[in-house]
């Protein structure tokens, strides 16, 4: 049985070093680790990298230098709990520049076409609290938006 918990692969077409730097820039409690390089057994150019392991935010991941073959989609995402605007706006940013793309309800696309979500704490609590019909308009607010907005969100839970 483990008790290391979970290393996620993230597989990309010869950008896995390259976003192990991104997220580690964005993250606190982030580092890269082992880089392993294709050797002449290849199948890969020698010396280039087949896999990087870094930390992100105190998780484990390996980019896999795999190819063209699989790309990522929207069935697989990473949410971030944001305790504030200020964060919420940060992760945000940091995680389209460079060609991300915004998306609906929170959601985004980095420049490799990693899925995220950046969703404020409040939020959860609002669409789950034990009032419906405020957590019906909290939840009618939040699918109008493609970054979440808590003041927005806020007037609309209240009915303001």
């Amino acid at each position: 049985m483990t008790t290391d918990g979970f290393t996620t692969c993230l597989w990309f077409d010869g950008q896995a070093e390259e976003a192990a730097h991104h997220y580690v820039s964005i993250f606190k409690n982030s580092s890269v680790g082992n880089v392993a390089r294709y050797t002449e057994a290849g199948p890969g150019p020698v010396g280039s990298v087949v896999t990087v392991e870094f930390t992100a935010n105190g998780q484990k991941f390996v980019g896999l230098n795999g190819g063209p073959q699989f790309t990522f989609n929207e069935a697989i995402s990473f949410q971030i709990d944001c305790a504030d605007q200020e964060e919420v706006d940060y992760y945000w940013t940091k995680l389209v520049e460079g060609g991300g793309e915004h998306g609906p309800c929170g959601w985004l696309k980095d420049r490799f076409g990693v899925s995220w979500q950046v969703v404020p704490t409040e939020l959860t609590e609002m669409v789950t609290g034990p009032d419906q019909e405020k957590a019906a308009r909290a939840m009618k607010a939040m699918l109008s938006m493609g970054k979440l907005d808590i003041a927005a969100l806020r007037k609309a839970y209240d009915g303001e």
